[in-house]
C-alpha cells in the first residue's frame, strides 16, 4: 500500500506524483537502453509532449468530458426553433476561438445567415484577436470581436441588420415590415446572456459566472422589429480533442465540479509558462520558472501565502484562486490559441487529432 507523503495535499496530486516518478524512471531506462543502439534501431522514443499528455490522462484517470442531459434536450429545442429565425449569432471565446466553436452547430445553422462574434475580447490579446478575425474572414465567415466591457449595442445591431437585409427587403417588396428574429448560440459560459442583456439595455436574460446557468430558450424583444432568442450553452457529446477540452476547462466552459481543480490549475500554469511566463510569475510571485507539476502549484501557494497550519501548502485554495484570477483577466490579456497562418478550405469548425508535439 502506498502512503501519501505529508507535503502532498490530495490523493489526486499524489497520483500525479507517482505517475510522474514512474514515467521519469521509464525515460531513464529508455536512455540507458538506447546508448548502445544505432539510430533507427530498437523502440522509437516517445516525444516529450506525448509523455506529458500521458501523465495528464493517468493523473485524471479519465478524459475531460461534459454533456449533461439538459444539453441534449436544449439541442433538440434549438433545432426546432431554427425555422423561425433569420440570423444566427454564434459567440465564441476570443481567448480560445478554435476550442470554443461547437462543430455540431455548424451543420445545424449552415443554411442560415451567420455572424460569428469573438466575445470576451477584453480578456484576449488584441493582436491575436485581429489575427483570428483575418483567419475567419479568409474562410468567408462574417465575423467581429466584441468587448464585454466597452462594447456598444448599436455596433451589434448594425451587423445584424446587415446580415438580415435581404430577408427584410424581400418582405418589404410585399409591403410587409418584417420582424427580424435572431438566435444567439455558443458553448456554456461564453457570455450569451450578458451579450443579450447588453443589446437589450437591461438585465432580462439570467446570467452567471459559471456554465449551465441558462437551461432553456428565452425570447427577448429588443425593438418592435427585432427579437433575440437566448439559448443554453451547448457542448458536443465527445470531446475527443483533449487539448481543446482542457482549453475549455481553463476558461470555465466546463463544470469545475467534474474535474480535479488542482490538476487543472497545474496544467494552466504549465501552459502559461510556455508563452506568458512573466505574467504568471509576476501575479503569483514565483521565483523559479523551471518548476512544473505539483512543485509549481506548491511554489505558488508558498509565495502567495496559501498555507495551512504547520506550513502545509493549501493547494485546494491555491488552485481555486489561480483559476479564478486567470478567468477574470487579472494576469492580463491572454489568448491561449493562436490563429493558423493559413485558413483551411473548410468553412466549418472541424475537430482533428493534434499531430504529435503540436501545441495549442
Amino acid at each position: 500500500m502506498l502512503l501519501r507523503p505529508p507535503g502532498v495535499a490530495s490523493d489526486g496530486l499524489f497520483l500525479f506524483y507517482i505517475c510522474a516518478k514512474n514515467i521519469e524512471q521509464a525515460r531513464s531506462e529508455e536512455r540507458v537502453q538506447g546508448m548502445g543502439s544505432l539510430p533507427g534501431m530498437g523502440q522509437r522514443p516517445m516525444k516529450e509532449d506525448a509523455m506529458n499528455e500521458d501523465v495528464m490522462l493517468r493523473a485524471d484517470e479519465k478524459k475531460i468530458n461534459w454533456y449533461p442531459g439538459h444539453m441534449a434536450r436544449a439541442e433538440r429545442a434549438l433545432a426546432d426553433q431554427l425555422s423561425r429565425v433569420d440570423v444566427v449569432v454564434e459567440l465564441c471565446d476570443a481567448r480560445i476561438p478554435r476550442a470554443s466553436r461547437n462543430p455540431d452547430l455548424a451543420d445545424m445553422i449552415k443554411n442560415k445567415r451567420h455572424l460569428l462574434v469573438l466575445g470576451k475580447a477584453d480578456l484576449a490579446d488584441e493582436r491575436e484577436t485581429r489575427a483570428w478575425l483575418g483567419y475567419f474572414r479568409a474562410q468567408g465567415i462574417d465575423c467581429m470581436s466584441y468587448d464585454s466591457i466597452r462594447g456598444k449595442a448599436k455596433d451589434i445591431i448594425a451587423r445584424i441588420e446587415k446580415a438580415s437585409a435581404d430577408a427584410v427587403a424581400k418582405m418589404a417588396a410585399k409591403g410587409v415590415k418584417k420582424t427580424v428574429r435572431v438566435m444567439i448560440v455558443g458553448v456554456p459560459n461564453v457570455g450569451k446572456s450578458t451579450f443579450t442583456n447588453r443589446i437589450n439595455g437591461a438585465s432580462i436574460a439570467r446570467t452567471g459566472d459559471r456554465p449551465g446557468v441558462t437551461r432553456s430558450n428565452q425570447w427577448v424583444r429588443i425593438t418592435p422589429y427585432l427579437e433575440l432568442l437566448d439559448t443554453p450553452g451547448l457542448l458536443w457529446p465527445n470531446l475527443s480533442d483533449q487539448q481543446d477540452a482542457r482549453a475549455l476547462a481553463f476558461v470555465g466552459t466546463i463544470n469545475d465540479n467534474i474535474m480535479d481543480q488542482q490538476m487543472l490549475a497545474i496544467r494552466l500554469m504549465e501552459r502559461l509558462m510556455e508563452d506568458h511566463a512573466d505574467a504568471l510569475m509576476t501575479r503569483f510571485k514565483l521565483k523559479n520558472n523551471a518548476l512544473r507539476g505539483v512543485p509549481l502549484l506548491e511554489e505558488a501557494c508558498r509565495c502567495r501565502g496559501w498555507l495551512l497550519p504547520g506550513g502545509v501548502c493549501d493547494t485546494d485554495r491555491g488552485a481555486a484562486v489561480i483559476l479564478d484570477e486567470f478567468r477574470a483577466g487579472k494576469l492580463g490579456r491572454i489568448t491561449l490559441q493562436k490563429a493558423p497562418v493559413k485558413a483551411p478550405k473548410e468553412t466549418t469548425p472541424v475537430r482533428e487529432a493534434k499531430k504529435e508535439g503540436q501545441t495549442s
